[in-house]
């Protein structure tokens, strides 16, 4: 009878809102892929990014918002509220051929807001898992998906290993010779032209841009032309392009009425990757670490309505699982039981403090490190991952060095209030501190779960599936 009852009060809490006539926000996600610290032009004026900068600088910049350090970890976080190691995502990436996917009995972000009257549509890449049809897109709550399954492809051809990779929802379909994010502006605007105003909208948009292949139509490189060094040219070419898709995805928004009632999000989902042009100065290391530059992610909210202060920068700790929490209580969905993420709606809309005291950055028990962060201290254990402090490259033609560091101790200790770019490791003089936060990572080791990490198949191979890469192979 209580079951029944719960169930009851859960539902009338969902449902009475909209009875009454309280629409709950548009919500619209972005996430730009392997965008270094140092590569939007609020941080970097160098990079041109004047519509990203607009909306950061009149929102909320997030200083401290943190991510995993690889593609696949901070995607099941940002759409689980659950810690990689809580899902067994926490090492490296799903890999082309490797049977490997967010697990079904978790219930992603589209699906709780389809409970409460969200349409919901993906455009983008997914990377999640898509050796069955239960993992993919379009069976995980999204009413639309517009994208590729795996983890990377070409920009112009989608092509990725030997396979070819690009979906309208289960669909095949053949698109050569546009440029992704092209694509992905075109089909978000569609999207948003067609939508009922009186219905809530989730548009969930991980672009493709800034991640390798390194390409960009010549216009957007042509921006550049000062810079010399041609990765570093056509990166921040690639930057300039996403901008643009942004500013029109926006325009959009604003012609169809929608921006009154919009909550809108945007993060990276790792740090730059060191040798494809991205750039994470101040912060040490890049994508695949857990240094900084590999965890800290680059991030605002912006909301005409909702935001009550806004055009500052927030210093207060965030991380990927709070995105899940905080568009939750947006939506006025409870908090499910058992997650990790909390809920930042106070600090988005009014400026209140953090309610994250701690971030765990990883626990992997196959890289054999781990690392977690209070307010001021960051411990980390084991190998993090090459740090180098990658200079960005000069406008001539002369190499750059990166300065590469010592030989690391296994137990590395970082004030990121004095020293965010963790350069004096503080282990050897604040035993006490490196003591406290080895406690809580003993703690959360205690609940976590080994990583899944199967050995590559010849199962999937898109010759087995007339050049595609796709589902039933697992």
């Amino acid at each position: 009878m209580r079951i029944i009852l719960n169930y009851i009060l859960v539902l009338l809490y969902l449902t009475l809102p909209l009875c009454l006539g309280v629409q709950p926000p548009h919500i619209v996600f972005t996430l730009a892929d392997d965008l270094g610290w140092n590569d939007l032009g609020f941080h970097n004026p160098a990079v041109l990014t004047p519509i990203l900068d607009k909306f950061a600088n009149e929102g909320v910049i997030f200083n401290n918002s943190y991510v995993q350090p690889m593609c696949t970890p901070s995607r099941s976080a940002f759409l689980t509220g659950y810690y990689p190691f809580h899902t067994g995502l926490q090492h490296k990436v799903i890999d082309y051929w490797q049977a490997n996917y967010l697990q079904a009995n978790y219930t992603i972000l589209p699906q709780y807001l389809k409970k409460r009257g969200y349409v919901t549509h993906m455009v983008g890449k997914w990377h999640l898992g898509f050796c069955n049809w239960k993992y993919v897109p379009t069976r995980r709550g999204f009413d639309t998906f517009y994208g590729y399954y795996q983890g990377c492809e070409g920009h112009f051809n989608r092509t990725v290993e030997n396979g070819y990779d690009f979906r309208d929802n289960d669909t095949v379909v053949y698109a050569n010779g546009e440029y992704s994010t092209k694509l992905f502006a075109d089909r978000a605007i569609q999207i948003i032209e067609n939508h009922d105003p009186s219905t809530p909208l989730f548009l969930y948009l991980p672009f493709q841009n800034v991640h390798f292949p390194v390409e960009v139509p010549k216009q957007y490189e042509d921006m550049y032309s000062n810079i010399h060094d041609t990765k570093r040219r056509v990166y921040s070419g690639m930057a300039s392009a996403m901008d643009e898709a942004f500013g029109n995805i926006t325009s959009a928004l604003e012609r169809k009425g929608l921006t009154n009632n919009l909550l809108l999000g945007f993060s990276s989902d790792n740090g730059g990757a060191l040798g494809f042009g991205a750039n994470n100065l101040p912060l040490r290391g890049g994508k695949t670490t857990i240094w900084e530059g590999g965890t800290r992610g680059i991030s605002f909210a912006h909301s005409k309505t909702l935001i009550k202060k806004k055009g500052y920068t927030h210093n207060g700790l965030m991380h990927a699982v709070d995105w899940f929490s905080t568009f939750l209580e947006a939506a006025g969905i409870p908090q499910p039981a058992g997650i990790d993420g909390v809920s930042q709606w106070k600090m988005w809309t009014d400026g209140a403090p953090s309610e994250r005291l701690e971030v765990v950055h990883n626990i992997d028990n196959i890289a054999n490190n781990s690392a977690i962060r209070d307010k001021q201290y960051k411990l980390i254990l084991g190998d993090p991952g090459p740090g180098p402090w990658e200079p960005l490259p000069k406008l001539d033609d002369t190499d750059d060095d990166i300065e590469i560091s010592d030989p690391l101790p296994d137990t590395l200790l970082y004030d990121l209030i004095e020293d965010p770019g963790e350069h004096n490791n503080l282990a050897d003089d604040l035993p006490d501190v490196v003591n406290r936060l080895k406690a809580r990572l003993d703690y959360y080791k205690s609940t976590a779960i080994p990583a899944r990490y199967p050995p590559n198949t010849p199962a999937g191979d898109p010759a087995n599936f007339g050049g595609v890469w796709g589902p039933g192979w697992c």
